[in-house]
């Protein structure tokens, strides 16, 4: 039985066509890249050695004689970022700054255990090539302007939704006979080159369409506020998003700051691992440019996930706790608004999870090619048909 009726598989199979003729070449770069930036951490770790240092029975140096080593290789920048590691990890200052009227970036790696300097990385967007830089552009604006490219991205990727739904009223069988249902479950690796092209498109696309429908959407949240808050309404029961606030310092209380000889950062940083000695991974900004800004520290406590963290927040002069804001404590639907980034790359089901992102990623890319070769064929077909036509009639 078909899944809707004749009328609604008319304008499927036109919206099918025509939608996929139009967005296939978005669909297929960004597919094509996401599927090559799934294992980019895996490799990097593989090609970069020196961004591990041996395990040690002793603390980590505080945050401030990290920042002190940064600055001696990057003079006149400020830092404005630090992270740790586990305990085989380097730290990292990182630094944003404008040069040449454009915006780069710098990383400087040391020895946690030590504070050392390892090793300097600079003119990561500009400049110097770094693959993955590369690819990660493509995937969220095409290489092209930002504020066009990631507009044409989030339109590519709410077509691709509309496709994979009209490519399912497509795919589903006349009927569920042994007969249909092999043809609609089941690539003919031994047909013709036209039938199996076919198969692959749409056999493939079914098997992939539940995954790459929840990557399409996870991706569509940064593509459209809209998309984000009506996602958040709907797992919230009715609820609305808040916006997300930093608490601040106050600034009348400038004439308390502890004035011993041990910095804020590093204060804020001491009372952070007291709650929580073993994390895996600590970032925080090491600058605050505002009279009332607040340190504010982030914890992941999962080994290459980003959703589970916890944020603290402390007066810079008091080292007062303004705010904590742990994954635990947070609701259903911001806890999936947390988990957004490690559904859409799959590393919420860790290395498996990552796999399958890899491989639904690259049928994904693949579906626009097949798609245009079945239309192409047809096409070809038709007007073959349509000149044999009218040869004959030519000869009457």
């Amino acid at each position: 039985m078909s899944l809707l009726g004749n009328k609604a598989r008319q304008l499927s199979r036109w919206l099918h066509l025509w939608l996929g003729l139009t967005s296939g070449l978005i669909v297929f770069i960004v597919s094509i890249t996401g599927c090559l930036y799934v294992f980019q951490t895996e490799i990097k770790d593989a090609l970069e050695p020196w961004r591990f240092v041996e395990a040690q029975d002793r603390a980590f140096v505080p945050p401030s004689q990290l920042v002190d080593t940064a600055l001696v290789y990057m003079p006149g920048k400020t830092p404005t970022g630090l992270t740790y590691e586990d305990e085989t990890g380097a730290a990292a200052v990182g630094f944003y700054y404008t040069e040449n009227d454009k915006l780069d970036f710098g990383v400087v790696f040391m020895n946690p255990y030590s504070g050392e300097f390892i090793r300097k990385q600079e003119a990561v967007l500009h400049g110097s090539f770094d693959f993955f830089q590369f690819i990660m552009k493509g995937h969220r604006h095409l290489w092209l302007p930002e504020a066009i490219g990631k507009r044409v991205v989030g339109i590519g990727a709410l077509i691709y939704v509309v496709l994979l739904i009209t490519g399912l009223i497509m795919w589903w069988p006349a009927s569920w006979k042994k007969k249909y249902r092999e043809r609609s479950l089941r690539i003919n690796w031994k047909a013709g080159f036209k039938r199996l092209i076919f198969d692959l498109h749409s056999v493939s696309g079914f098997y992939i369409l539940i995954f790459v429908l929840i990557i399409a959407c996870t991706g569509l949240i940064w593509s459209f506020k809209w998309f984000e808050n009506s996602v958040y309404y709907l797992a919230s029961g009715g609820e609305i998003k808040a916006a997300h606030t930093h608490p601040h310092s106050d600034v009348s209380k400038a004439a308390l700051a502890v004035s011993d000889s041990i910095p804020a950062i590093d204060r804020a940083w001491y009372l952070t691992l007291a709650q929580n000695p073993n994390p895996e991974r600590i970032y925080m900004t090491p600058h605050l440019a505002e009279e009332d800004e607040s340190i504010e520290i982030l914890v992941f406590n999962k080994k290459g996930k980003f959703y589970h963290h916890d944020e603290y927040f402390y007066d810079r002069y008091t080292l007062e706790p303004l705010a904590t804001e742990k994954f635990v404590d947070a609701n259903a639907a911001d806890k999936l608004d947390l988990m957004n980034y490690d559904i859409h790359t799959g590393a919420i089901l860790g290395l498996p999870g990552k796999i399958l992102a890899f491989i639904v990623s690259l049928i994904s890319a693949s579906l626009p090619v097949t798609g245009f070769l079945v239309w192409f064929n047809k096409r070809k077909a038709q007007r073959k048909l349509r000149y044999s036509l009218a040869g004959q009639q030519g000869k009457r």
